[in-house]
Formats: C-alpha cells, sequence, structure tokens
C-alpha cells in the first residue's frame, strides 16, 4: 500500500536535488573563473558551496563533467530569419546586450570568456558555442553569407564583453547601453551586410 503523502516527499526531495546542483554549478562557475580549470578542485567547489564533496561526485562524477556542466550555455538567439535586414546589427547587440546586463556576475558565458582567455580547454568550449549557435543562427538570415560573417561578428561582441565586463574600460562601462548600441552599430551593421570576397 502507498502512502498520499509519497509523491510531495517525491516532489520536495526532487527540488531540494535542484537547489543542490543549481547551488554546485554557481559555485563551479565561480571557481572556474577565478582559478581556471587546473587549480580548481571539487573540493574547493563543495566548499564554496557549502557541502560535502561527495555530494559534487554524486551530481556531476569528475571535474571534467562538472566543467562541461557548468559552462552548458544556450545564446538563447532570437529567430533571426524573422528581423529584416536593416535591424539584424541592433537586434544582435541588443539580445547579448540584455543577457549580460541582466546578471554578468552569474552569466555562464561570461565566466567561460573569462577562463578561455588562459584555459585551452574553456577556449575550445568557446569556439564551440558560436560555432553550433552563432553561424546556423546567421544562416537564417544571411544565408551561405552567415559562414564567413560569424567570425568577425564573434569578435566584435566578444571585444564588447571582454571590455565592458572583465576588464572594465572606464569609457566603455561609463555608456549606458543604448550608447553601447548606437557606438557599434556602425561597425556590426558593416559586418552583417558584408559581401565575402569570392
Amino acid at each position: 500500500m502507498t502512502s498520499d503523502h509519497e509523491p510531495r516527499a517525491s516532489g520536495t526531495a526532487e527540488k531540494r536535488s535542484d537547489r543542490t546542483k543549481a547551488a554546485i554549478l554557481r559555485a563551479a562557475r565561480d571557481r572556474f573563473a577565478a582559478d581556471g580549470y587546473e587549480r580548481t578542485t571539487i573540493r574547493a567547489v563543495a566548499a564554496d558551496a557549502a557541502i560535502d564533496p561527495s555530494m559534487v561526485m554524486r551530481y556531476f562524477g569528475s571535474k571534467e563533467r562538472l566543467f562541461d556542466a557548468a559552462l552548458a550555455i544556450d545564446l538563447r538567439l532570437p529567430d533571426l530569419s524573422a528581423v529584416a535586414p536593416q535591424d539584424l546589427a541592433a537586434t544582435l547587440i541588443r539580445h547579448f546586450l540584455a543577457r549580460w546586463e541582466s546578471d554578468p556576475a552569474d552569466d555562464a558565458l561570461l565566466v567561460l570568456l573569462r577562463s578561455a582567455v588562459t584555459n585551452e580547454r574553456a577556449a575550445l568550449r568557446m569556439h564551440e558555442i558560436f560555432a553550433t549557435q552563432v553561424a546556423p543562427a546567421l544562416g537564417a538570415a544571411l544565408g551561405p553569407r552567415a559562414a564567413a560573417v560569424a567570425p568577425v561578428l564573434t569578435t566584435q561582441l566578444l571585444g564588447l564583453a571582454l571590455t565592458r565586463y572583465l576588464i572594465r574600460l572606464p569609457a566603455v562601462t561609463a555608456l549606458d547601453p543604448e550608447q553601447v548600441v548606437q557606438a557599434l552599430l556602425p561597425s556590426v551593421q558593416a559586418t552583417v551586410q558584408s559581401t565575402p570576397a569570392h
């Protein structure tokens, strides 16, 4: 005979499990960003999350899998096929700004960028994310030109992230988001409208 309380108890345990995993992932992002991949330890992540190291291993199994989970990033790019060509550049800039401005301290993409500067594994992950997400999204709007446009666009967007959120150059951080859009718009517009040489 099953208890009427079992589903509720199971749901409570599941919520607790989700909270624990979320705490581990937050701690892991911070630790990977601060110490890099090599110097980060499971024990340090567990201490930051205020849990036993065995719990980290239980949920993720290894530091490699923890790294992959902590930096599993969906850029959440909009459907660019529905965007008018003249609005494409501004749409892309605003999308990334909105994401980073909402909570730059806890954005996995910024953590990955910080780690990628010194860590080959993080750099490879960054390459993978932009190759598998930016180019296909641009393809919906630009067709075959997207393959040539995506690397230049990536340079511009990551340059913005690096100077505004990581290095925090005063001239860049002093701008409000709309000023950033207007400052970057001419160069990004030129990129998305460019025709690759044959």
